[in-house]
């Protein structure tokens, strides 16, 4: 059934305007369906269709039998604004309705109570009431009956809390005895009160025994909640965990599905069925401040969007009070009015009365108007919408537990604010308002009926009480045991894992030789050292390569025909490349993420692997990798996300730096990324020149994240790599490991004397720098040492932890940077890298010597890597002028000498450089 009139039908009679090849054929389809419409009613009809639906295209039969939905621009992909579960299929209900809705009225009141009460004049701490409010029964439909702990024999479901829903999931803690009088006193204070707060919305790293996910950076939750579906099946598909009887349930606002990450992600559930994976969107109609879609309807526009996708779509829009009057509704006028009624009138509907709902809804066709003839406004005021009606709820969540082959969606109208009275209930500025005045605490005590009295509301306007029952009471006895059946608390996290060994020492031998006669860039130095991982016998089998469709370019296609990519239908085609020996193939076990060009889905499945020592208690090794340009300027809200979730793992940026990529332009060329990942403080970031470097670094990385020992294991290490092709040096005798994984060492000292001068480099402007090392000696007299800067930022780190010593009564420590350059020879220090000079000006404060930098500031463009390095005044010359510069500000030459070698070397002709060689993969 569909909302035009004609069936679904276009204008002109024939679907999707086709020729109609069988006539007759059709004929005496309609007419059977007619009958059936006619004899068994318009229920027993959707229940025909729901059958029906099972064997469409979209279902598994079908697409083995090569069905296939000819395309058909004006065909609708929505059914009527009903119930997509017809009362007659509705679920038996199998739990004690008295009893949940008593503590169910609990929560509701604790919940706001918590929020009113942060609005202490001398806290103000803020909260939201209302989302929770209109929320909770479609919470509290899943704590009863469907989220299973961490203790249910199949490992527990994974739940993605709507952010802004929070006070309900503590208030229900705390009626659960898992959260305390004082701990929700402290919401919104999480370092003034003692003993910590509780955190404004679903925060991992901020309460990391409770939460697990953090959703409130709209649009992040749904990705990450498809990738922790895709995750699972890995999982079990690598032999790792037994997932299989895990649900991935995500609970979001319609509001959200405005953000394009929360429906990006879609095709990608579908693509791979992942019947394991729920979605439950609150449809309130309401953004955070007014209507989703005034003029139209978010509920079938989300239908359409899921169904388009593949998914399975079951809406819950009204009340089992609806039941009897759509029975009655022959002639579909009610349901004419359901479907052509705009989302802006029905939420007019809730903020008015039952007789405003009798003249503005009802008295728009005569014939709906006496389906309610009989009925008080009252009756008409308590016609509920489907999310506050637990049956109708439990309907759904059951049939989305059953149904295989695709993702579910559930679409739940709702009204936010329920129960909370006049002021807040479907008002606009509900999302907004967050105290209550004592009327309004009497007038929802009355109707949650709490057995709170007048006495203890009218005292202290901030502090109206919370409400548990004693230990004993029948209906929290109930509770208790829903939760113990379903195997524990929700949300709880866990951190304990199996600990794995770490890779063996052959894994990075041969980073570590060098590349002896031929030229490697670093990104191939790491894709050596990620194969010897993939190999190693104790460890390799847990490490999950993401690739967003550039395993070629990144040398990476190497790992195709061993570790195989990923894919759950397997490979059932024939391959172009099937004769190479580094041909594509797919497997239901592989080990690739091949996630296509999808940087935001590459991190969710990041996040998600990264994850799995807390989700699942297995370890997983994440190592993604990317065009540099694209992380963190494109996905650093993701990453800020999973920081806090307290990911795990390796993120490569290849083919960094905003010169070396040759030929590819603005987009493409990253000079900045190492500054946008210096604000994230889970991000450990390093910007190595060679492979030795990279050897130690990725090692360090290991036993810190899994190796069971430090302190800190919750970051994720980023490492930019090059695709510049250089001789890579053979790591060198007493090579100064603790140095590169501080984030310098000295790699050459001057030969000769001279006015000295400290050149600092990181990445592939090292090179550059020992060239210019070469000829500041031969040309200018000038003794300068070179040092790799491995991390500007964990160099500024240490630095600023020094600092901050002091400010906490501890006696001053000397920075590591600033005690490396006073052992030096001295002179001034001049710092460059192929990134903006603000990456390298990071530890500027703790030179203890004159500090001047280079940096590729400004657009990228393209051109040849000289030309730019020249543009940019980064190049060898470049980095002598610079350090003769410094000399002369510092009275160690004279002072027309940088001029006199700016003319020498031809700085400001652009055809003169010649810093760096063509090659690499772009």
């Amino acid at each position: 059934m569909t909302d035009d009139a004609s069936g679904g039908l276009p204008a002109g009679g024939s679907a999707g305007q086709r020729a109609d090849i069988d006539p007759e054929e059709t004929a005496e389809w309609v007419e059977s369906f007619d009958g059936l419409l006619s004899t068994g009613g318009a229920d027993r009809a959707a229940h025909i269709l729901s059958v029906l639906e099972a064997r469409h295209p979209r279902g598994a039969e079908a697409r083995e039998a090569s069905v296939t939905e000819p395309a058909n621009p004006g065909a609708s992909f929505t059914t009527d604004y009903v119930n997509t579960i017809p009362a007659s299929a509705d679920a038996a209900y199998p739990g004690d309705e008295a009893a949940e809705r008593r503590y169910r009225a609990w929560i509701r009141w604790n919940a706001a109570v918590m929020v009113h009460r942060a609005q202490r004049p001398e806290i103000g701490a803020g909260g939201h009431i209302a989302t929770y409010a209109g929320a909770a029964t479609i919470y509290e439909t899943g704590f009863n009956h469907f989220f299973r702990g961490k203790d249910h024999p199949s490992g527990g479901d994974q739940v993605f809390f709507q952010g802004h829903a929070s006070p309900g999931v503590y208030a229900r803690s705390f009626v659960e005895g898992r959260l305390s009088e004082a701990q929700l006193d402290a919401f919104r204070q999480e370092r003034s009160r003692p003993g910590g707060g509780l955190p404004s919305y679903p925060h991992p790293r901020l309460l990391p025994e409770y939460w697990e996910y953090p959703t409130v950076s709209m649009g992040i939750g749904p990705m990450n909640a498809i990738s922790q579906a895709q995750a699972n099946r890995y999982l079990a598909a690598r032999g790792i965990a037994d997932t299989a009887e895990q649900r991935v349930w995500a609970f979001l606002g319609d509001g959200e599905m405005d953000e394009p990450e929360s429906r990006g992600m879609l095709q990608l559930a579908a693509n791979d069925g992942l019947d394991n994976l729920t979605f439950v969107i609150n449809c309130n109609l309401q953004r955070l401040d007014g209507p989703v879609r005034g003029n139209g309807k978010i509920v079938q526009e989300l239908e359409a969007w899921f169904r388009g996708a593949g998914w399975n779509v079951i809406k819950v829009l009204w009340g089992r009070e609806w039941d009897e009057l759509l029975a009655r509704d022959h002639d579909r006028a009610l349901v004419d009015l359901m479907n052509a009624t705009p989302d802006g009138d029905f939420q007019t509907y809730k903020a008015e009365s039952g007789g405003f709902v009798r003249d503005h809804f009802f008295g728009r066709d005569p014939r709906a108007a006496r389906l309610v003839e009989s009925y008080s406004d009252d009756d008409i005021w308590n016609l509920r919408r489907g999310g506050h009606d637990y049956r109708k709820l439990y309907s759904a969540f059951t049939a989305a537990s059953e149904h295989r082959g695709q993702p579910t969606v559930i679409l739940v109208k709702t009204v936010k604010g329920y129960k909370l009275g006049p002021s807040f209930e479907g008002r606009m500025a509900s999302h907004q308002m967050k105290k209550m005045a004592v009327q309004d605490l009497k007038d929802f005590r009355d109707l949650l009926r709490i057995p709170i009295p007048d006495r203890d509301l009218e005292g202290d306007i901030y502090a109206p009480p919370y409400y548990r029952p004693d230990p004993g009471a029948p209906e929290l006895d109930y509770l208790l045991e829903r939760r113990r059946a379903l195997g524990g608390a929700v949300p709880e996290r866990r951190s304990r894992c199996t600990q794995i060994p770490l890779p063996q020492p052959k894994a990075y031998e041969q980073a570590r030789k060098g590349s002896g006669q031929q030229q490697a860039a670093t990104t191939m130095a790491f894709a050596r050292i990620l194969r010897e991982l993939l190999r190693d016998t104790g460890m390799g089998h847990r490490v999950v390569p993401i690739i967003p469709d550039e395993a070629r370019t990144f040398g990476m296609d190497a790992y195709f025909p061993t570790a195989k990519i990923y894919n759950p239908q397997g490979h059932s085609y024939m391959s172009v490349d099937r004769e190479l020996l580094l041909a594509y193939k797919e497997s239901e076990s592989g080990q690739i993420l091949h996630v296509g060009i999808n940087e935001a889905g590459a991190v969710a499945a990041f996040t998600a692997a990264g994850t799995s020592y807390a989700t699942h208690g297995e370890p997983l090794i994440p190592v993604y990798v990317f065009y540099s340009m694209f992380g963190f300027q494109r996905t650093g809200d993701a990453f800020w996300a999973a920081g806090d979730q307290m990911a795990r793992g390796f993120v490569i940026g290849a083919t960094a730096g905003r010169t070396t990529l040759q030929g590819e332009g603005l987009q493409h060329g990253d000079g900045h990324s190492h500054l946008l990942a210096s604000t994230n403080p889970a991000v450990v970031g390093y910007d190595p020149a060679f492979g030795y470097e990279l050897a130690h670094i990725v090692r360090a990385g290991f036993e810190r994240m899994y190796g069971g020992e430090h302190p800190d294991p919750d970051v994720m290490y980023y490492l930019t790599v090059y695709n510049e092709p250089i001789a890579q040096p053979a790591e060198p005798e007493g090579v100064d490991v603790e140095g590169i994984l501080a984030g310098m060492h000295r790699i050459s000292t001057a030969a000769s004397g001279g006015a000295p001068a400290q050149i600092l480099a990181s990445g592939v402007a090292v090179p550059w720098a020992l060239r210019a090392q070469e000829m500041l000696a031969a040309e200018w007299g000038v003794a300068a040492d070179v040092w790799s800067v491995t991390s500007w930022t964990e160099l500024r780190r240490e630095a600023m932890r020094a600092d901050e010593g002091v400010l906490r009564g501890e006696a001053r420590r000397t920075p590591y940077v600033t005690r490396r350059l006073a052992e030096s020879s001295g002179g001034p220090v001049i710092a460059v890298s192929d990134f903006m000079r603000q990456v390298q000006d990071q530890i500027a404060p703790y030179s203890p010597h004159r500090f001047l930098s280079l940096g590729t500031d400004g657009f990228g463009f393209s051109d040849t890597r000289a030309a730019a390095r020249r543009f940019y005044r980064v190049d060898v010359e470049s980095i002598v002028v610079r350090t003769l510069e410094a000399l002369a500000l510092d009275g160690a030459v004279d002072p027309a000498v940088p001029a006199r070698a700016a003319e020498q070397y031809r700085l400001g002709d652009l055809t003169a450089g010649s810093t760096g060689r063509a090659g690499g993969d772009a």
